[in-house]
């Protein structure tokens, strides 16, 4: 009688989440599955499945330099996102949880970036950039140094500073193009207040007795910081370290905005390498085999993070 009112619980259980199911199934796990198996076909004017090539796709990304280009743009994209998002807005969360008046105001202040648009931010940071009206080559040539075409210079910027010394640096170590740096820096504005409020959050769960007795045995702001707020505040910065890299590597929207869909070579990313394959050349099945290729990179560096960081990351 027990199992027979147990099986109803879950059968009314599963009716419950049938409408969640469904959705998952239908817009996540079925479209999984189809890329992959257009990922081993070649397509036609008429059929998405007219020649099987099996992983002619993936061979053929090997001698790709625009997809090795591409990567490394991305990956350059994500060693100046990520570091930047978490140290600035770790910075700004202890200002603000320190006491300061009307953190509120401040809050929504640096919040703002998030819930404007892609289209909105981009359109400010076009302008920021602009070479010839940009108000920061404005500041540039106030403060008498040399204007730059930001958005669309490609050299990068080690060999930039040391050209500026007379200095010549060899290829591998021109470092991101500025226009890669100008992209990172716009990201890291507009990720700022998501970070900030994760990392206030994680900062009001820590117990203030514990700061008191630091105090008392004569620790100081930074030793409390180290011993205390950094211990505690692990799982959080491992978060927001887990969600900056998967949304680094997914980077797309804002580099559409900026070069209204005519982006240079020093500025194009994966995704959008992925993008102009699927929808401008119409090969979707290289196209496909991109996308599986960044969901593995993305997956392998998620469970590098859960090895090396997850394990030292303080819950007590």
């Amino acid at each position: 009688m027990i199992a027979v009112r147990l099986r109803r619980l879950d059968l009314g259980a599963y009716l419950y989440l049938a409408p969640a199911i469904a959705v998952l199934g239908l817009f996540h796990l079925l479209p999984i599955f189809y890329s992959l198996a257009l990922s081993g076909f070649e397509q036609s004017a008429e059929y998405l499945f007219s020649e099987f090539v099996g992983l002619q796709h993936y061979r053929a990304m090997l001698v790709d330099p625009y997809f090795w280009s591409s990567m490394r743009n991305t990956i350059w994209f994500v060693l100046g996102t990520v570091p930047a998002s978490i140290v600035s807005a770790l910075l700004v969360a202890l200002a603000l949880n320190a006491g300061v008046r009307g953190t509120g105001i401040y809050r929504t202040i640096y919040f703002l970036p998030v819930v404007t648009s892609a289209a909105a931010v981009s359109l400010v940071w076009k302008w920021v950039y602009h070479p010839q009206r940009g108000v920061l080559n404005g500041l540039m040539a106030w403060l008498g140094l040399p204007v730059q075409n930001w958005l669309q210079e490609p050299s990068g910027v080690f060999s930039l500073a040391a050209g500026h010394f007379g200095l010549a640096l060899p290829a591998w170590a021109a470092g991101p193009s500025l226009a890669m740096v100008s992209i990172i820096v716009m990201s890291v504005w507009q990720r700022l207040g998501y970070n900030v409020v994760i990392f206030l959050a994680g900062l009001q769960t820590i117990p203030q007795e514990l700061y008191e007795a630091a105090k008392i045995d004569g620790a100081g702001p930074v030793q409390r910081f180290w011993n205390i707020t950094w211990p505690l505040l692990s799982p959080t910065t491992y978060f927001i370290l887990i969600m900056s890299t998967i949304s680094s590597f997914q980077v797309f929207n804002q580099i559409y905005m900026l070069y209204a869909g005519n982006v240079p070579e020093c500025s194009r990313v994966i995704v959008y390498y992925l993008y102009e394959k699927g929808f401008h050349t119409f090969q979707i099945g290289y196209a496909s085999s991109l996308a599986y290729v960044l969901f593995l990179i993305i997956m392998g560096l998620t469970m590098l993070q859960k090895r090396f960081v997850g394990e030292r990351v303080h819950y007590g």
